[in-house]
């Protein structure tokens, strides 16, 4: 799997130890590029910049430990990524997640902070370090990693779809004030893809029956699905694509979102599901 637009291109790819942001940074490494995977975990990063080195590929490989959510620390991995790499080119943010689950009315108030600290915030401070430096290179491309969760309402997901919502938007307001300076920026909606963080949906016989009733598409989505379009946006056969975001989905945002009640209402119980909550 090769994608020869990013050959030579220095890229970081935040949350890119393990899952989608790995494969996206196997897909790049194999193109040619010199990318920089960036996360919380030192060892696990270690262990992904290791095995994809030993895959092989005319690119290269690095890795940087900062959280996302601490401005000063993804500057100064920006910073560190220019100093070795001479330069940036081009940048992922896919590193998110989320702390919330349940009902509207019993969401837990600063797990919902963290998750949007997590997920707005974090790609704000990637997206304004880094473009920076696009913008100083004379230009570049940026991608976010968002979620179908943004297009289409997942009930009982708390602050994730939300806050998924608000990095759309982010990446249509950094294309449409970029574009002056030539850096691109697009976003990506990955539906259900087979990771580590979907084992209980893919084992469970309700669930992943009702994803597959809700997308058109009869087969779960797999990592490089989300990073073949990466590598694309990020390359330069797609210099004029800007502003967009992108479902890889199977056509699900065409149907409508899962319904996870089987979860949650053993969790929370019927009533809760539609909102009641018990007087004191």
């Amino acid at each position: 799997m090769t994608v020869g637009s990013v050959s030579g291109k220095s890229i970081l790819v935040t949350g890119g130890g393990s899952g989608i942001g790995r494969c996206i940074a196997e897909t790049l490494v194999a193109g040619g590029a010199t990318v920089t995977i960036l996360g919380r975990n030192r060892e696990r990063l270690d262990t992904a910049a290791s095995e994809i080195s030993a895959a092989g590929g005319p690119g290269t490989v690095h890795a940087v430990s900062a959280d996302i959510t601490d401005e000063e620390q993804v500057a100064a991995a920006v910073a560190e990524v220019v100093e070795r790499a001479g330069g940036l080119e081009g940048v992922v943010a896919c590193a998110g997640g989320s702390e919330t689950i349940g009902p509207v009315t019993q969401i837990d108030s600063a797990a919902w902070r963290n998750t949007v600290d997590l997920n707005v915030n974090g790609t704000m401070y990637t997206f304004k370090h880094a473009a920076r430096e696009l913008v100083r290179g004379g230009g570049g491309s940026m991608v976010a990693i968002s979620s179908i969760a943004a297009s289409n309402t997942h009930r009982w997901f708390g602050a994730y779809g939300v806050s998924k919502s608000a990095v759309d938007h982010l990446v249509r307001l950094a294309a449409d004030e970029l574009g002056a300076s030539n850096v691109r920026v697009n976003g990506i909606r990955p539906g259900l893809i087979r990771t580590e963080l979907v084992a209980m949906v893919l084992d469970s016989p309700d669930l992943s029956g009702d994803y597959a009733q809700s997308t058109p598409l009869p087969r779960v989505g797999e990592p490089e699905d989300v990073a073949l379009l990466a590598a694309f946006l990020l390359g330069d056969a797609s210099s004029w694509i800007s502003g967009q975001v992108i479902n890889v989905d199977g056509g699900q945002n065409v149907r409508r979102g899962p319904d996870y009640s089987s979860m949650f209402e053993p969790l929370f119980g019927a009533d809760a599901l539609r909102g009641v909550v018990p007087q004191e």
